[in-house]
C-alpha cells in the first residue's frame, strides 16, 4: 500500500483522510480522482470498496489496518490533540514511518473493518503441552530398570527422572560380560554419557532428556551430586545398596515437598519396603505390551447365533476349487482382522469354519478351511482334535502364512502339530530345506552346570519335548516296518532337524527354512525381535509358549517377547496367531491344568 503524504509541518497532525486517500490509490489504482468529502461519504465509499475488494488487497489490508473514517475534529480537540504530539515529535529528529504513527489513532473496537471481521479463535495447545502443564512428578529409577530396558530414561514423558549415586556404581558393576543384563547395563551408560556430552553447563541445573532426538521425554535427568542423608529404621542397614536408593527417596520427598517423588524399581521386595516406609513405588509399566493377558488377541471369533438371520441375505457366496467364499458386509466388519479365524456353531445347524482373507471397507471375505480332522487330511499320521489345532494346521500348512505364533496351555498340541507341519513340508513337498529348531535355555530349578560337547549335545538336554513328539512322529502309519525301517526314519528325520541355540543367532540369515521356536514366552521383546529378523527369503517362523509358565526373571505375561509379538503381528496379511483352549495330552494332564 503507497504511504500517505508527509505531514507540512513538523508537529502537525496527518489529514484524516489521508490514509484512505492512500488506500482507496491501491484498490482502484485507475481512479486518480476519487476524494472524500464527508464522512458519510467516506463510508459509503469504504462500504462499496470492501464489497469489491481482492484477496489480495484483503491481504494488504490486514498487514496495515485502514484507520475508522471519523468526522473531523473540533478545533479545541485538535489543539488539545497536537499538543501530546508536539512533545513527542520533538524529542525525534525524523520521521521515518508515518504510517505507523498513524495507525494507533484508531482503536480496533470503533474500526468498522474490525468489527466485522470474525475473531480468530487462539489456536489449540498440542497435547503434550497441555499434558506439561500438569503436576510434574520426579521418579526415582532402580538399578534393575536400567539393566532392564536402557531406553526407560526416555519413557517418562515429561516427568523428572534422579538417578541415585548408588545407582551409577551398580551399573558399572554389571557391565562386564556377554550376558543380556551386562549387554542393557553398557547400552545404558552409553545413553547417559550421550546426554551429559550434548549439553554445556552445569550437571547439577539438570539435562534435557530430550537433547539427543527423543523428542517424547520432555522432562530433565538429574543426578546425585551433593550428599541426601536421611535417617532409616534401624533395623535396616545403612551399607546395603537398596537401603541407600530408599533414603535418597525419602530425602527427595522431604526437600522438594509437596512434589511428589516416587521410587520406580523392578525388585517386588524393593516396592514393598518402600511402602512400608511410607514411600511412594511403582513398577516399571512401559514394558508391558497389555496390562491385561485377557485382553491378548486370541485369533478366532464366534459369529453371533443370528448371523444368517441378519446377513443372509446380504451374503455373496461361490467356490474356487474345493473351498467356498463368503462375502459379508455391515458392523461385523469393524471386528474382523486378516487371517483371524470366524466360526459359527448353532444347535440343529451345520457349522461354518472360515478365515478372513481379504478386508475391504465394510465388506470382509471369508474362505472355509481344509478339514485336518478328517483321516484323509492327516499331517504326517496326526489329525487334529478339536476346533483351535485345525485353525493352527492351517495355518501351519499354508505358504503364504510366514509368521505364526501359537499359545495355550500344556498338552494342547502345539510342538507336535508344529513338528508334522514341518516334516511334511520338508520331507514330502519340498517346500522348505530343513526344520531350525530353539528355544531359550531357561532352567525351571537349579542349574545342573556346564554342559559339554558340541552346540547340538549342549542344547539336547532342553530338547526332551523335541525327542518325545518325535518319537510319537516316527511311528505314523509305519508302526509294523520293523526294527530296521524305524532306524532308517528316525535318522532321515534327524538329518534334516538341526538344534540351534540363541545365543549364536546374531547375524545370521536362514534361506528356506522352517524355524521354530519353543518355549517362547521366556524371550525377552529384544531377543523375539533379534530372532524374527534372521528369516530370509522362502523363511516360516513359529513361536510357540505358554504364558503361564514363564520362568524368566523380570518377565511378565504382559511384558514377555511372545505377548509383544502377538500384539505386534495381528492384522498382517502374512501372519496368524492361535490360542489353543482345550488339552489334549491326557485327562490327567488336563485336570491338572484346571486345578493346580
Amino acid at each position: 500500500m503507497p504511504l500517505p503524504p508527509a505531514p507540512t509541518k513538523r508537529a502537525t497532525m496527518l489529514a484524516a483522510g489521508a490514509m484512505r486517500q492512500a488506500a482507496g490509490k491501491q484498490d482502484q489504482p485507475q481512479d486518480d480522482t476519487e476524494t472524500t468529502t464527508s464522512p458519510a461519504a467516506g463510508r459509503k465509499t469504504a462500504a462499496a470498496k470492501a464489497a469489491t475488494r481482492t484477496p489480495a488487497s484483503r491481504s494488504l489490508r490486514r498487514a496495515a489496518p485502514e484507520p475508522a473514517p471519523t468526522p473531523a475534529p473540533a478545533p479545541a480537540e485538535a489543539a488539545a490533540g497536537a499538543a501530546p504530539a508536539a512533545a513527542a515529535a520533538a524529542g525525534r529528529k525524523t520521521r521515518t514511518a508515518p504510517a505507523a504513527e498513524a495507525a494507533p489513532a484508531s482503536s480496533p473496537a470503533t474500526s468498522p473493518t474490525a468489527s466485522a471481521r470474525p475473531r480468530r479463535a487462539a489456536p489449540a495447545k498440542p497435547a503434550a503441552r497441555r499434558k506439561a502443564e500438569g503436576p510434574r512428578k520426579m521418579f526415582v529409577l532402580d538399578t534393575n530398570v536400567l539393566l532392564h530396558d536402557p531406553t526407560s530414561l526416555f519413557r517418562f514423558e515429561e516427568h523428572d527422572i534422579f538417578l541415585p549415586m548408588v545407582v551409577l556404581e551398580e551399573l558399572d558393576n554389571h557391565k562386564k560380560g556377554m550376558t543380556e543384563v551386562a549387554r542393557n547395563g553398557r547400552q545404558a551408560s552409553r545413553t547417559l554419557d550421550a546426554l551429559v556430552g550434548a549439553q554445556d553447563g552445569d550437571i547439577a541445573d539438570g539435562l534435557k532428556l530430550d537433547a539427543t532426538g527423543h523428542v517424547g521425554a520432555g522432562g530433565c535427568l538429574y543426578f546425585q551430586t551433593s550428599p541426601l542423608s536421611f535417617e532409616l529404621p534401624p533395623g535396616l542397614p545403612q551399607g546395603k545398596a537398596d537401603n541407600q536408593i530408599l533414603s535418597v527417596v525419602a530425602a527427595l520427598r522431604r526437600q522438594h515437598a509437596p512434589r511428589e517423588v516416587v521410587l520406580v524399581s523392578k525388585d517386588i521386595n524393593m516396592r514393598v519396603k518402600a511402602r512400608a516406609l511410607g514411600l511412594p513405588a511403582e513398577d516399571y509399566q512401559n514394558d508391558k505390551t497389555l496390562d491385561d493377558a485377557d485382553l491378548l488377541y486370541t485369533g478366532s471369533l464366534a459369529l453371533p447365533p443370528d448371523f444368517w438371520a441378519k446377513a443372509g441375505k446380504n451374503v455373496e457366496s461361490w467356490q474356487r476349487g474345493a473351498q467356498m467364499y463368503y462375502r459379508i458386509n455391515g458392523p461385523l466388519v469393524d471386528q474382523l482382522m486378516i487371517n483371524q479365524f470366524v466360526f459359527y456353531e448353532a444347535p440343529g445347524e451345520p457349522g461354518m469354519y472360515a478365515r478372513v482373507t481379504e478386508i475391504r471397507e465394510r465388506t470382509a471375505v471369508l474362505e472355509t478351511l481344509k478339514d485336518y480332522g478328517s483321516s484323509r487330511n492327516a499331517v504326517w499320521g496326526v489329525n487334529t482334535r478339536n476346533r483351535e489345532q485345525n485353525f493352527a494346521m492351517n495355518l501351519l500348512m499354508d505358504p503364504d502364512v510366514d509368521f505364526v505364533t501359537l499359545t495355550g496351555t500344556a498338552g494342547t498340541g502345539k510342538t507336535l502339530m508344529a513338528l508334522a507341519a514341518g516334516l511334511t513340508q520338508v520331507l514330502d513337498q519340498r517346500r522348505y530345506t530343513e526344520i531350525i529348531m530353539t528355544r531359550a535355555t531357561v532352567s525351571v530349578g537349579e542349574d545342573i552346570g556346564f554342559l559339554p560337547g558340541t552346540e547340538e549335545e549342549k542344547m539336547g538336554p532342553w530338547m526332551g519335548a523335541l525327542d518325545d513328539n518325535l518319537e510319537f512322529l516316527a511311528k505314523g502309519d509305519g508302526g509294523n516296518a520293523g526294527e530296521w525301517g524305524r532306524a532308517a526314519t528316525n535318522e532321515l528325520i534327524r538329518s534334516r532337524i538341526k538344534i540351534k541355540s540363541l545365543n549364536f543367532m546374531r547375524g545370521r540369515t536362514f534361506l528356506n527354512k522352517y524355524v521354530i521356536i519353543d518355549e517362547a514366552q521366556n524371550l525377552t521383546p529384544k531377543q523375539m525381535k533379534t530372532l524374527i529378523t534372521r528369516a530370509g527369503p522362502g523363511t516360516k517362523i513359529i513361536c510357540m509358549g505358554n504364558l503361564a509358565q514363564i520362568d524368566t526373571p523380570y518377565l511378565t505375561e504382559g511384558s514377555s517377547g511372545l505377548t509383544y509379538a502377538v500384539d505386534r503381528f495381528k492384522g498382517w496379511p502374512h501372519s496368524g496367531h492361535i490360542l489353543l483352549a482345550r488339552g489334549e495330552r491326557s485327562r490327567l494332564a488336563d485336570f491338572a491344568s484346571e486345578v493346580m
